[in-house]
């Protein structure tokens, strides 16, 4: 017993150490791994730079900082560097202290270290500063990575509030490793192309990731999802029993079966769910039902169609042009008052839209607003026939007698969730009795279509673009001009028309354009035979530029040159056919864009040019400071100003406004002109007659004198309208001269050729 008793105590002894001795032996394992655990990893000083400029700036914003800045902090050697802009940012706005982290390639590859993560969250903001402890200690050691992502959550939420920098689910179909002529630092992704400078997505190919994205750049993935996924609404080019070559995102990619497959002709040009497992097609599932039919409007969730009304949209649906070479299109390229579309159809949404053929861009859609062009919305309209017109209202058809009126009004509840459409027989056409324009009472071809919006009620009218063009050539251009000079604005205003018909303005509510000058005039006053003949003798004939219409801009009159496209900010290089040349035989183009040139240029009555004869091709009209200050505002009281910058042709594109309180530039064309004009002011014309002052000038094409009472501003100009492409009197003088359609064509557009469009082949595939 006694035995069994010292046993029994001894190993109570031993337990009571052996427990005491645990603290001990934990507190010497953490010590263990104080000192021996690896660090983790940092951030590089260039990723982290990216992450926070993006925070400031959305990606296109810093690229025009960029090359407005111009200069950089980088050697020459340097400059290539994709991390060269976002860390220039942090130097130039404090982010980043030039003297502790030099500019250099291997400071921007290196860590990011505590001391700079405090520095750059200093520069947001103290509270942002108080999360980074940097002391003496740890000040120069790496920041890890997993740490700076945790704090970018911070700086999110106290930044960017209105979540500019977007966390978004996404798949990689392809990096310029793997898919030829891709631009480097370009991903193909299920969200389009994104940037992702810095990144390495090579190893994420058919994955799908978890990420930080603003726009069109990718900052960071976030988390690797696997290889399991569904690409939804692909579209199935060719395959076999290995795989299938498939158009996935904007690109052609080939993919293996899981397992080999029979009777993959049947998935062939059909559009069709893919499941993956492993990088490898799992399962096909194939969307075959498809509906067609005309366009009538298309919205952000859901496309108009006619007999099936709004059909919505799947959301990850498709729109692909499959005839020819197959790309990937956007929503705003499918074409109103056309059927040139298939809609796969799965589960009541719009899944695909398969582009099957080239539109002929016969017909075009016009906005038609209201009395004087105030508004696209109107409270009420009603309609009458020249002769019978028949009613659509909730797909029944009712006839109207010649002369019938019929009325609809907003809010009334008479569209539903449709269109009414009116349709005027035997060619006749349909007057609008509730708008008003020159002419009086205007009436229309082709049909109406009625939309209700929240607004009121919006008309459009769809008619064949040459008779279009009728009704627009009299709005535009007196038909006492010249044939040959209404002609020339018959080819521009076709030219015109097609290109605006293409960018599908007011495609929610099924238009191409409207009537007003926001565009061309359209009915504005009425047509007459020689309008007609002067469409006719051009029919179908445009102004091409190495085979492709052109932006056949026009405008009233010059002031003797005309400008370019900078005037709109764009980049001259881009419409070649869009130079600045003098209204004289011979053209030419002078030199003006100096203060002192254009100044000498503009204040003559004697220069000679093809509209010298016009009213507007001198003006002036003298301001005062009280009517600057009231309309410029930022500066105080208006003391100076004075054109800094002219574009070819003397345009003036700056204007430096001084004031009492500071100074602002004002930039571009239009701009300046509505800083300068006013309804309150009197325009003197050439002719020696008045008119009551715009709010906006009549060009841009300005010189500034201050009076010498110190509060007065004299302004000279010349011409009215933008001035590029051609001067519509500029036009009549030529033609006046004898110059012919094309010679007037060919005189204001360089190197273009009037000619009809060539008929394109279209493969439906």
């Amino acid at each position: 017993m006694r035995e069994i008793r010292r046993t029994g105590t001894a190993n109570t002894h031993g337990l009571i150490g052996w427990v005491a001795g645990i603290p001990l032996l934990v507190a010497v394992l953490i010590l263990v791994i104080v000192f021996h655990e690896p660090e983790k990893e940092g951030i590089s000083r260039a990723m982290a730079a990216k992450s926070v400029a993006l925070v400031v700036l959305p990606p296109e914003a810093l690229r025009e900082w960029k090359t407005e800045y111009g200069a950089s902090h980088f050697s020459a050697e340097d400059m290539d560097g994709w991390y060269v802009p976002y860390m220039d940012y942090l130097y130039e706005h404090g982010f980043l202290d030039e003297a502790a982290t030099p500019a250099d390639e291997d400071h921007a590859q290196g860590t990011l270290t505590y001391g700079e993560a405090k520095t750059m969250m200093d520069a947001f903001s103290p509270e942002l500063g108080a999360l980074v402890r940097a002391d003496r200690k740890n000040s120069g050691k790496p920041f890890p990575e997993e740490q700076w992502w945790l704090l970018y959550d911070s700086v999110l939420r106290r930044e960017d509030p209105d979540g500019q920098v977007k966390t978004v689910e996404l798949a990689i179909y392809g990096t310029p490793d793997n898919v030829p002529g891709t631009p480097p630092w370009t991903a193909h992704t299920s969200l389009g192309r994104l940037g992702f400078s810095g990144e390495s997505l090579d190893r994420f190919l058919d994955h799908e990731l978890s990420a930080y994205v603003r726009e069109d750049e990718l900052i960071h993935v976030i988390e690797d999802r696997g290889q399991d996924t569904v690409y939804r609404n692909v579209w199935v080019m060719d395959g076999d029993e290995k795989g299938l070559t498939v158009y996935l995102g904007d690109i052609e990619r080939q993919l293996s079966f899981k397992r080999k497959t029979k009777k993959t002709d049947q998935m062939i040009h059909s559009m069709a769910d893919l499941q993956m497992e492993d990088g490898r097609i799992a399962r096909v599932s194939l969307k075959t039902d498809t509906i067609t039919g005309k366009v009538l409007s298309v919205q952000e969730e859901a496309v108009e169609l006619e007999d099936y009304g709004l059909v919505p949209l799947d959301t990850e649906y498709k729109v692909l042009k499959t005839y020819g070479q197959v790309e990937r299109r956007e929503l705003s390229d499918i074409l109103v008052g056309y059927d040139t579309e298939e809609f796969v159809v799965a589960r009541g949404k719009i899944c695909g839209v398969l582009m099957v053929r080239e539109p002929e861009a016969d017909v075009i859609r016009v906005l038609l607003m209201d009395s004087g062009f105030r508004s696209l919305y109107h409270s009420s309209l009603t309609f009458s026939g020249t002769g019978a017109v028949t009613v659509i209202q909730d797909k029944k058809k009712k006839q109207l007698d010649a002369g019938e009126q019929f009325t609809v009004t907003a809010g009334a509840g008479e569209l539903g969730q449709g269109r009414i459409i009116l349709e005027p027989a035997d060619g006749g056409e349909i007057q609008v009795r509730s708008v008003e324009r020159a002419q009086g009472i205007p009436s229309y071809g082709g049909r109406l279509e009625i939309v209700e919006a929240p607004e009121g009620l919006v008309l459009i009218n769809e008619l064949y673009l040459e008779d279009y063009l009728k009704k627009v050539v009299p709005s535009e251009m007196p038909t006492s001009y010249e044939l040959e000079a209404l002609k020339a604005q018959a080819v521009c205003a076709r030219t015109y028309a097609y290109m605006q018909l293409q960018s599908n303005t007011y495609s929610q509510y099924g238009a191409h354009v409207d009537d007003s000058t926001n565009f061309q005039v359209y009915n504005n006053v009425e047509t007459d035979g020689r309008a007609a003949e002067a469409v006719q003798q051009t029919y179908g004939k445009m102004l091409l530029y190495g085979g492709k219409p052109v932006s056949a801009y026009y405008f009233s009159t010059s002031c003797g040159v005309t400008a370019d496209a900078a005037v709109w900010g764009s980049d001259p290089a881009e419409s070649p056919y869009l130079k600045s040349v003098a209204l004289q035989p011979g053209r030419g183009s002078p030199d003006l864009r100096s203060n002192d040139s254009f100044d000498e240029f503009i204040r003559r009555q004697d220069v000679s040019a093809y509209d010298s004869s016009y009213p507007f091709f001198r003006w002036s009209v003298t301001t005062n400071s009280s009517v600057l200050t009231a309309n410029i505002g930022g500066v105080g009281e208006v003391t100076g100003l004075r054109v800094t910058e002219r574009g070819n042709g003397g345009v003036a594109l700056k204007l430096l406004v001084t004031g009492t309180e500071g100074e602002k530039t004002i930039s571009g064309q239009n701009a300046i002109r509505a800083a300068l004009g006013d309804e309150s002011l009197t325009i003197h014309r050439k002719d020696g007659k008045t008119v009551d002052g715009w709010a906006s000038l009549p060009s841009g094409f300005i010189s500034v004198q201050k009076l010498e009472d110190g509060t007065q501003f004299k302004i000279y100009g010349g011409g009215y309208g933008h001035g590029v492409g051609m001067s519509q009197n500029g036009a009549q003088g030529m033609a006046e001269a004898g110059l012919s359609c094309q010679d007037i064509l060919e005189f204001f557009y360089d190197g273009v050729s009037v000619e009809e469009l060539p008929e394109k082949e279209n493969t439906n595939t």
